[in-house]
């Protein structure tokens, strides 16, 4: 008893030690201001500690168990009114044009962003594995790149990635500028050069006259990069209902949409997708309740997830949290794709994260509040 009292009492600190740290945009990374995520958090701190993983001697423990508190009886929502105190914030408007040819680098950006020329065989460019006439991504369960090559990971929707606090799966690109290069680099997506790319670029009369027109020095890498990532930081979903009624309007949610809600931060999912972006702010092990991996047939150098870039163990199967904005539209789900639906992807996170076998009726719930943080980008930056 005293040994598992030790290990509550280290699970506490590590909670704590997390609280007081803060994301990039300013929300705690377990929000304070949020009992219900605090407690949630804490619950599995104490049940990880008391050794609640699958063992020989405790096999009730590798089952999901259902959830029991007064989030999953009939009669037990509370919805909080619009306005008021939320541990989720709306996204913020789009700022107006600047005066340094602003626009102008933008819409550049959006020239290159759909450019084969990219690519080593001219077959691919950004928006082959992000949509952004869709939903940033490319629908696919892996993407394919250069001569046919099939990825490792599911694309991940390029919407609003300015908000993640950094880039990729496993994070390993700390900004927007610092990942233009992965692709265009990577054997299986672009398999290019730079200077491949600028000298394909130069010999365009079109683009030696665009880049002028706002880069004093012409066709670059660093302008090429650039203008990119101006584009990409432009990319930003707005008029979701979700932020709507973040703002004030009660009607912009309808009853079963509130409730979801409502079990979205009383099952915990706001201890991870929290902030402007709904996630996109944190990192966290993929099975936090349950091994994720144990009974996949086969497995990847990408499962690996952020232990490929820090080399740690701890980082082993640990993501970036994706942001959920949009996530209605960005099916299949997961790093690997594994998940067709939006309603299989919620029933496994209730699974491998918090350890509950989520009712069907929680399930739906959930799904109906999710689609509501679909949001819209400017015509202008589409095709």
């Amino acid at each position: 008893m005293k040994l598992q009292m030790d290990k509550i009492g280290r699970a506490m600190l590590r909670v704590r030690s997390v609280a007081k740290r803060t994301t990039e945009d300013g929300f705690p990374r377990l929000l304070h201001n949020s009992s219900h995520a605090i407690l949630g958090v804490i619950g599995l701190a104490v049940l990880c500690a008391c050794g609640c993983q699958p063992t020989a001697q405790n096999s009730a423990a590798s089952s999901p168990r259902k959830p029991n508190s007064t989030a999953t009886r009939p009669g037990r929502f509370v919805t909080a009114n619009a306005g008021s105190s939320e541990p989720l914030a709306p996204m913020p408007v789009l700022a107006p044009w600047k005066k340094d040819n602003e626009r102008e680098k933008v819409h550049l950006g959006k020239l290159l962003f759909h450019d084969r020329r990219l690519s080593i065989d001219n077959s691919v460019s950004c928006a082959s594995c992000h949509n952004v006439n869709e939903g940033g991504d490319d629908g696919r369960v892996t993407s394919i790149g250069a001569y046919g090559q099939f990825g490792q990971l599911n694309a991940p929707t390029v919407f609003n990635a300015v908000y993640n606090l950094s880039q990729f799966w496993d994070g390993r690109a700390p900004s927007l500028q610092a990942q233009v290069a992965g692709p265009i680099h990577h054997p299986k997506e672009m398999g290019s050069t730079w200077n491949t790319v600028v000298t394909r670029l130069t010999a365009d009369k079109r683009f030696r006259e665009h880049f002028r027109d706002v880069y004093p020095d012409g066709i670059t890498i660093e302008n090429v990069i650039d203008a990119i990532t101006r584009y990409e930081g432009r990319l930003i979903t707005h008029d979701a209902a979700f932020d709507r009624f973040l703002r004030g309007d009660e009607a912009a949610l309808n009853e079963v949409e509130k409730q979801g809600y409502q079990l979205f931060k009383d099952h915990g999912c706001v201890s991870c997708h929290q902030g402007r972006n709904i996630g996109g702010n944190l990192y966290q092990k993929l099975g936090v309740m349950r091994d994720y991996f144990e009974n996949r047939p086969t497995s990847v150098e990408a499962d690996a997830g952020r232990f490929n870039v820090t080399q740690r163990t701890e980082d082993l199967h640990r993501f970036k949290v994706p942001s959920l904005r949009n996530v209605a539209r960005t099916r299949p789900y997961f790093h690997d794709g594994s998940a067709k639906s939006l309603h299989d992807a919620v029933r496994i996170m209730g699974e491998y994260q918090l350890g509950y076998d989520l009712p069907e009726e929680d399930i739906s719930r959930l799904v109906s509040f999710l689609k509501t943080l679909s949001g819209i980008v400017d015509r202008e930056l589409r095709l």
